[in-house]
Parts: C-alpha cells; structure tokens; sequence
C-alpha cells in the first residue's frame, strides 16, 4: 500500500481516468448555478445534472473530476465521529452514454489494488441483489470470491422518485478485527468501523415511471464517487480522516494557538476537529463568492463560524483566531485550489469580521441572559424557560451549554427539554422548507435527438438567408405552422443570439416566401443549435423553406453597448473594491444591464463615483474591442477571466477591450468602446448575504435617466422657489428650520408633561400609608406616558404610578414602583399585566418599571379605577 498525500491521491485519480479518455472537468463552485434545487454543491455529480438530464451535451461522453461539495444535514455529528465533515471532495468518473459496468468496475479495481496498491485480500463489495450482470464481473473477471460479494437491498439501489435509477457497488477496505464489533458475521455493510466504504459505482440503467415500474434506459450512464478524504485515511494509515494531511496541519495550528495538546484528552479532540472542519468549509465558501449572514447559505457560515469559534474558547482561546488557520488551508489546499491563494486576503478579512462580530454577540447574549436570570431571581423562579435557551441559541448563535453554565453559575436550571423540542421544531420547519434535490426529471423533447446542423453568424451579420431543417410545436417535429400557430424552428444559418451569458436573445422576424413569423426567444438546444421559438404572423412557415432572418438591429445595438458595459463594470469595481469581486450573475439586455458581484458591505457613495467614472473613462478613450478564439490555456496566460455561467471547450472567444478589460465571453460586443456613449449607475443594492447588484444604463438610456434626474431637480427646486444651482443650500436652510420648530415642540411638550404631571401628584390617593397616583390621560402614547411617570416619580420619591390612555383605538398602559416599595411585594410588571387583562390585554416588565397594551378602551377607565384595590391585594 503506497502512502500518499492527499494532493497525489486527487491527482494520481484524475490522470488515471484521463489516460482512458476521460476530460479532466474542473471542480465547480460550491455554489450552484442556475440550480434551485441546491444550497450548495453536495455531490460529485451534482454539477454534471444537465449531461445526465439530456439538457445539455458533454463535450466528452466521459468526465473525470475532484469535486468540492459542502453537507450540513449533520452538523452536530462532526468532531464526534471519525469521517463525519462539512466541507469534503469527491473523486469521481462519469460515463454519458459510452462505457458500463464491464469498464468502470475493472477500471475501480485496477486503480485500487495496482496504482494505489491496496491490499485485494482486504477488499470487498456489495451489489444490488438482483445485479447478476455486476456479480459476473466482479466474480468472473476480478476475481473476486463469491465470500467478499454481497448481495444487499435498498442501500445498493439509486434513485430519487421518478426519472433515471439503477443499482450501484461499493466497494469497502478491511481496516482490520480491532475495528470492528467482534460478530461472527461481521462484514461489508456492517455498521462498525471494521470496513469502510470507499468507494461507490452508480450504475443508472433504468427509467422509474409514474406507476412505479422501471424501463430500460436507452443511454446508460455511470456515476462514481470515492471520497477523497477517507481513501487519504487508508493510505496513510490513520484512524480517522481528521489525521490525514488534509487536516492534520490544521489541528497542530490551533494546538498551538490555544496552548492544548491534541490527543490527550478526548473532549478537547472534538474541539480540534469542529475546528478543522468548519475552517475548511468557511475558507471554500467564502473563496466561491459566498459570505455569512442571517439566511440560506451565510446563515450556514456564520453557524460555522460560531460553532469554531465556541470549540475555541473551549480550548481556552478568547480571541478571534480562526482568521490565522486561513493560510494554513491555503496551503494545504491552494496548489490545487488556487482559488484559495488569489483571495487569502479577503477571505482572512472576512473570517477576522465574522469573528469580532461573534465576540460582541457573546456579550450580548450574556447580557440579555442576565437581564432574564435577574427576573427569575425577582419572580423567586429558578429555571431558564427552553424558549428564552432557544432564543439565545437561533437569534444570538449563543451556545446551549453556555447558557446552562452560566445560569448554573448563578443557581439556576435551563428547561433543556423544551429547548430540545424548540429546536427539533426548527428542524422540521427547515426540512419541510428544503427543496427535493438531485432530481433528474427534465422534459424531454425532440431536440435531445436532433442533430441536425445550425451555423450562428450573428457576431457578424444581422441578416442571413437560410433554410428551415426543423420545425417543432409542443416538443414534437411537424411539416409546418399556420399563421396564429406558435412552435420552435430551427436553422441552418442564422444571425439570432441564443440567450446565454447574461445576455438576453435577439428577436427579429423570419420571412419566407408563402409566410412570416415573429422570433420572440433564442436558445440553444442539447447540440448546439439555435432554436428559435416564434409565432407566425401571416402564412404559413414549412420545413425546407428558403428565408430571410432578421435581427431587430436596434435592440441589438443597445445590448451590445450594456454587455461591453459590463466587462467594464466587474473591472471598475475589482480595482476599487479588491480582487475578491467576482461575478455572481448578470442580465444584459437592450434597456438596462444588471450585475451581480460578490462582496461583503454597502458601496459608499464615494466608490460608486470612482466605478463610475473609470467605466466612462475606458468608454471616453474610444479603445478598439479586440475579439479572438484561442486555447484556453493561452487565454488564462493572457490573464482573462471567465465571467459567470459560462461553460468553456479547449477553443475560447477572448474579449479585450484596449488594455483595460479581457475577458472570457461568448456574447456580442462593439466594436469600439466609445460606442457606448456613457455609463450611468441607477442603483446598487443587497440581494443576498454577501452578494451586491448595481443596475446601470448606457447609451440612449444613460441620456435618458439624465434627462429624468434633471426634471426631477428642476421640480425640487420650483417647490422651493430656488433654482437648481441653489438648491442644496435652500435644503439646508429648511432642514435648520424644521429642527428649531421641533426643539421649540419639544420644549412646549415638556412644559404640558411637567404641568400634567404635577396635575396628577395633586390628586394623589394612599392607600396602606402607600402613594398611589392611577389616572387615564388623554392624548398620551406610551411615550408620553413614560416621560409623565418620570416627572412623578421625581415628585415623589416613593410612589406607586399607574397610567393608562386610549391611542388609535387601543389602550397603552405604564406602571413604576419606586425601589422601596419593591419589597413590599408590589411589583411594576405584575401590576400592569393584572390592569392589562382588564381591557383584554397583556404585557409585563421589571419590579421597578413596565408597560402593556390593551384592546378595549371602553373598559379603561373601569380597569385604572381598581388600581387601589390591585394594591391593597398585592399588600394583603
């Protein structure tokens, strides 16, 4: 058995399968694209969907990948079992149609056993019970005893409810007896540690149809995964993937960190290995445009995040420290990741900020718990309620088992059970929430067979005469569409732009000879062809028809101006706000552009400006926009970048706009940049955590929003009879006004407060040799009901006051007790709430001070007249 490294293992795996043909398919983002049904990539096929699909064609029928995915379904199991991770890669070989089980088995075992070196007597497989085709490969042609093959049920069976399915093989190491439970029939597919799965063989050659029953594939694909993590645990003779090279470096830095030595006490190993993980998983993340926040995916990072962070303090770290592990996994993951290294400095930047917030949210959560500890204590109750626990935990990221050791501190309980029944609700609600992913049930029409060709001249020409070589109405091909009729055509030369990159389609007409039809929408089918979906407007349109396509020149134009805009825009701001922007989506079409960056705060005005005017100084300069195909290995050496949902070949269209701007991109472009004419930023805006939106326009429509920003200042100014040039300064002078008007009001206020208040001192009532003042005041809010408790209780020092008032039909009451009176058993809290219930309402507060709502106003007046009686009672 070789000991290798995590890095030779995922190289060694994917030039194996590349010498047998396979294209070596880069590790996609770990978020998805153009996928709903994801949070984040979770698989290594998760990427490849459309090619098992039929919605898109591979460039190569087979894919060889080391595929980033991140699982969160079972957080609380990491640290606490030995292959348990968030953040993992997945080795894994596809076939689309090509090879079956007589190659991919005999290739697993070859590249186990001779390349790896395994040991085949420790080797052992499970196979669907019903696969004989799989059991005769692995029995006839490995070799394998008829002992180390068997036969299971549902766990050797893939599927998702309807749509592509079949049965799979695993294949398990024998790690050895002192692993395992000491049964008699221990083996693969045991649930001890004994063997350990390493790798799993999908083989997808059925069909589940509605009615439960399995047809035959026509193509059948093969899906493989082995985890990356768990063989570098085999090859280097580990107990756990924890102590590979993949996280080992990891531990050794918060060893040093925290002063704690792994390994010698089992619960501090927890700690080391939450640590280890949930840094990898931020690190990935953040590196793939993702950042923390309160929903969806940065709701994930923060919870990361703060789990680390709670393990370090477990381990005596009080400081943010989880940013310094950041370069640790740079390298050890940055060679093949180089996405890492290129952002290591945002991304510690990040960590730092997620790190400092969480240090302040700890003390407020422990302020707030002992604002609730103190109420229990006045109550004389002696447990936290699970709701407050879970309130602490869901909204302040503050740990259970802090809450319970600081109420034990002070001699309290935490109800643990409803905050465990709290939290399974939450769970409940997450899981009825998450989206069925990995389905695989796609319409399919036509166009996955069709081949016929469809040449796109659009970069250069914005009419063509062509032919029609497909008709289709409802997925299915026909001869030809009547006039009212709408369908799908396809041809064999056309200059329409297929939707993609952003950039909306063309639309135009398509004129025949006996008919014309309206183009409203452009695609590209499974094999490349341009589908034009239209409605023909007059005639008929037949298969075969001589025609003319025309693109609406107009519209084209004021795109092609918004996309160059656009590859002007990400470089503006990647110089502004750093290297770490990148792309996150983008909308290009004739009125306006739309992109979608990463990034983690607000623009400030000042930045918008400067974006601003670089995008209009490179459009002023008039450079020329230089378009070229070449490999695309020599267009990462020129330095281009890829832009958002592209998908590149070997051969790639390089957009270079002077020296500013080069780009990967497969849309349409001016030719020059002054052609743009300018560049207006209309908005920038939050659209997730972590991702930003400016909508800008250019052209036309940059000298039109200047047109209506203008109006609108003109119209400003005549309502304030100045001109526009004078207009800030008028403002200014209305806004100083406004404030001497409202300090003046707020001084009249506090006089009417006063006299009211001295009012009401004048009418006060004793009962048991205790002041009481209870009045309903007319016109109050509850501010003003506050601010006239204040008054009196600065009359009199020991005092019990109850207001109440009748604000938009709703009653709003105060009560305060002063401190002396608090130990009489007159609480401010418990006073109201009784008031409160009088008028159909509720609330509650502290002993000395507390305010509540009602809903019946008519019964107010009632309610304050018992004030006294409420207090003799209290007293009694």
């Amino acid at each position: 058995m070789k000991k290798l490294s995590g890095q030779e293992i995922r190289r060694m795996y994917k030039q194996f399968f590349a010498e047998r043909g396979h294209l070596v398919f880069p590790s996609a983002s770990l978020v998805p694209h153009n996928d709903p049904t994801l949070l984040w990539i979770n698989a290594g096929m998760a990427p490849l969907k459309p090619y098992f699909d039929g919605r898109e064609i591979p460039e190569r029928p087979r894919i060889v990948s080391s595929q980033k995915c991140i699982r969160t379904n079972d957080i609380e199991n990491v640290g606490h079992t030995a292959r348990h991770q968030t953040f993992f890669e997945m080795l894994g070989n596809f076939s689309f149609g090509d090879y079956f089980k007589q190659e991919a088995i005999p290739w697993a075992w070859e590249f186990l056993t001779q390349h790896l070196e395994l040991d085949p007597a420790r080797l052992s497989v499970t196979i669907h019970h019903s696969d004989d085709e799989a059991y005769a490969i692995w029995h006839d042609v490995v070799g394998l005893p008829d002992e180390r093959i068997i036969r299971g049920d549902e766990d050797n069976f893939w599927e998702i409810g309807e749509g592509p399915c079949g049965p799979c093989s695993e294949i398990f190491y024998d790690r050895g007896a002192e692993f395992g439970c000491g049964k008699a029939d221990c083996q693969a597919g045991c649930d001890c540690d004994r063997f350990l799965e390493i790798w799993n063989l999908v083989f997808t050659q059925y069909n589940r149809e509605p009615d439960g029953s399995y047809t035959p594939l026509p193509k059948k694909n093969i899906d493989t995964g082995m985890g990356l993590e768990r063989i570098a645990s085999v090859l280097q003779d580990v107990p756990n993937n924890f102590e590979t090279d993949l996280f080992k470096p990891l531990i050794d830095a918060a060893a040093n960190i925290s002063g704690q030595v792994y390994g010698q006490d089992a619960a501090n190993d927890v700690h080391f290995k939450i640590i280890a993980d949930h840094v990898r998983t931020v690190v990935f993340a953040i590196g793939d445009g993702a950042l923390p926040g309160n929903e969806g995916r940065g709701y994930i990072i923060r919870r990361l995040l703060r789990r680390a962070v709670r393990s370090g303090r477990k381990l005596g770290v009080d400081r943010p420290f989880l940013n310094e592990l950041v370069s640790v996994v740079s390298d050890i993951m940055g060679q093949d990741y180089p996405e890492v290294r290129e952002k290591l400095d945002f991304i510690r930047k990040v960590v730092r900020t997620e790190e400092e917030r969480f240090h302040e949210t700890l003390a407020d959560g422990e302020t707030l718990l002992a604002e609730w500890l103190d109420r229990l204590a006045a109550n004389g109750e002696t447990t936290l309620a699970g709701r407050d626990a879970f309130k602490l935990y869901d909204t302040f990221g503050f740990p259970i088992d802090l809450t319970e050791e600081i109420a034990a501190e002070r001699g309290f309980l935490v109800d643990r059970d409803a905050f465990a029944k709290e939290l399974e609700q939450q769970r409940t609600r997450a899981r009825q929430a998450r989206q069925t992913v990995d389905g695989m049930n796609a319409q399919r029409t036509a166009l996955e067979t069709l081949t016929v060709g469809s040449r796109f001249v659009g970069y250069d020409e914005l009419s063509a005469q062509a032919h029609v070589v497909a008709l289709l109405q409802n997925g299915e091909l026909v001869d030809h569409l009547q006039a009212g009729e709408e369908g799908q055509v396809i041809l064999d030369v056309t200059p329409f732009y297929a939707e993609s990159g952003g950039q909306v389609a063309d639309q135009g007409e398509i004129r025949g000879q006996d008919g014309s039809a309206a183009v409203t929408d452009v695609q590209k089918a499974p094999h490349g062809q341009h589908v034009h979906t239209v409605k023909v407007t007059a005639g008929v349109l037949s298969i075969h028809d001589a025609v003319t396509a025309a693109v609406d020149a107009s519209a084209r134009r004021d795109t092609i101006k918004n996309h160059t805009a656009t590859h002007l825009l990400h470089k503006a701001l990647r110089e502004v706000l750093g290297t770490h922007v990148a792309q996150a989506g983008s909308l290009v079409e004739p009125e306006r552009l739309r992109f979608d960056f990463s990034h983690f705060g607000q623009m400030s005005p000042a930045e918008l400006r400067d974006v601003e005017q670089r995008v209009n100084a490179a459009i002023w300069r008039d450079d020329p926009v230089v378009i070229e195909e070449m490999d695309l290995e020599a267009a990462k050496a020129l330095g281009a970048m890829a832009l958002f949902g592209e998908k590149y070949g070997n051969r790639v269209r390089v957009v270079q706009a002077g020296d500013y701007s080069i780009e990967l991109c497969g849309g349409c472009h001016v030719p020059r940049t002054g052609l743009i004419g300018q560049f207006r930023i209309v908005s920038e805006s939050g659209i997730g955590s972590g991702v930003r939106r400016i909508e800008a326009v250019t052209g036309r429509y940059a000298y039109q929003y200047a047109v209506a920003q203008e109006t609108i200042l003109q119209q400003a100014s005549t309502l304030l009879k100045t001109s526009p040039a004078e207009l800030t300064g008028r403002i200014e002078r209305t806004l100083e006004e406004m404030r001497g008007l409202e300090r003046a009001l707020e001084s009249v206020q506090a006089r009417l407060l006063r006299g009211k208040a001295g009012e009401l001192v004048e009418n006060v009532v004793t009962v048991q040799d205790i002041p009481v003042v209870s009045a309903v005041v007319e016109g109050a809010d509850a501010e003003a009901l506050r601010r006239i408790t204040d008054e009196i209780r600065a009359k009199l020092p020991s005092c019990v006051v109850v207001l109440g008032s009748a604000v938009n039909g709703k009653v709003a009451l105060v009560a305060a007790v002063s401190a002396d009176l608090q130990k009489r058993n007159l609480h401010a809290g418990k006073l109201v709430k009784q008031v409160a219930e009088q008028t159909g309402g509720g609330g509650g507060g502290r002993p000395d001070l507390a305010q509540a709502g009602g809903r019946d106003v008519d019964k107010l007046p009632a309610a304050i007249a018992a004030v006294p009686d409420m207090i003799a009672s209290f007293l009694s």
